[in-house]
């Protein structure tokens, strides 16, 4: 506790509690049970992979083509179920192609020494181009009328639309993820070399720390992330379409991220930090649906909030350095 007052943590919790109190004086929905619930869903699928990118900011990389790999996997998943395959092997692929996406950046930016910053706006067009090839621009749409297996479409639409202990899946999957990534960052030796070479790439590599195999694992750990969540938005509303799905969601989930006290250069950022950030965007979008204010305003002000992270990231960093 005494850690998590002192830590950055502790300021989002701060502006996430101070938020939730001024929304409910606002409009006496926003704290019921079921908006909590709707936001919590809401937020899950941005929040699987806002635990992806903690890993790759840390280590000191960023990934801009998350949303192009959750469009592309979410829908080549669909395309396997419509095309007669079973469920297990068409989530299976999906999520070996998001690794594979990954893997690619990660090789681009270690070993062909591309910035990934670069290196994944490439792979963003690449791939939203792939995924427009595959369906040749066409939604793909998975139900029985298009030869999906009775049994194999309803456990999909259990994985998206189903409850657990009245938990929608889709915050249990983001439950899940979040606390494994916690451990694995936290409490793992593959933590530790990821915030070693997120600190100081050249005395990690002193360290006998191989930099370019952390940082590959890292961007293939979000590819594969980011995959899960395309899946998993598929299956609650099974029709996608290859230049839509996913299209911008990159830019929120690095924000949340950021928000989340995970910095830019890298070496710093922890999953809980990541999950009130990923709390605090959500809050703010649902908070401003229910208050009426128009979606040109809500996009505004969702703009200034990152531009503000980003500022105060940028100034606190700075200032640890003076």
């Amino acid at each position: 506790m005494r850690r998590f007052r002192l830590g950055r943590e502790f300021g989002v919790f701060v502006a996430l509690v101070v938020l939730c109190v001024a929304l409910t004086l606002l409009n006496d929905r926003f704290l019921t049970p079921t908006n909590l619930l709707n936001i919590g869903r809401q937020v899950s699928l941005m929040g699987i992979m806002a635990v992806g990118m903690t890993f790759v900011l840390v280590s000191g990389e960023v990934d801009l083509s998350v949303g192009s790999t959750y469009g592309l996997c979410g829908i080549a998943v669909g395309v396997l179920l419509v095309a007669g395959y079973p469920l297990a092997l068409a989530i299976a692929a999906g999520l070996v192609l998001g690794a594979g996406i990954g893997l690619i950046n990660g090789v681009l930016s270690t070993y062909l020494r591309v910035p990934s910053l670069i290196a994944t706006l490439g792979t963003l067009s690449m791939v939203r181009g792939a995924a427009l090839i595959l369906t040749d621009g066409k939604p793909v749409t998975v139900n029985a009328r298009n030869g999906v297996g009775e049994a194999d479409l309803a456990m999909f639409e259990f994985l998206g639309q189903g409850k657990v202990l009245g938990i929608p899946m889709q915050l249990a999957f983001f439950i899940v993820i979040a606390l494994a990534g916690w451990f694995l960052l936290s409490r793992t030796s593959f933590g530790f070399r990821i915030f070693a070479v997120g600190g100081s790439a050249k005395a990690a590599r002193v360290s006998g720390i191989n930099v370019a195999s952390v940082k590959i694992w890292a961007l293939t750990l979000m590819g594969t992330l980011a995959a899960l969540a395309g899946t998993l938005s598929l299956a609650f509303l099974p029709s996608g379409q290859a230049g839509r799905m996913g299209l911008g969601l990159e830019l929120d989930v690095i924000a949340a991220t950021i928000v989340g006290g995970t910095t830019l250069a890298g070496g710093e950022g922890t999953i809980l930090g990541t999950v009130l950030g990923v709390l605090i965007i959500g809050v703010l979008r649902n908070g401003l649906v229910l208050t009426g204010v128009s979606p040109f305003a809500q996009e505004f002000l969702i703009g200034l909030v990152i531009v503000v992270a980003v500022a105060i990231d940028k100034w606190s960093t700075s200032s640890k350095s003076n």
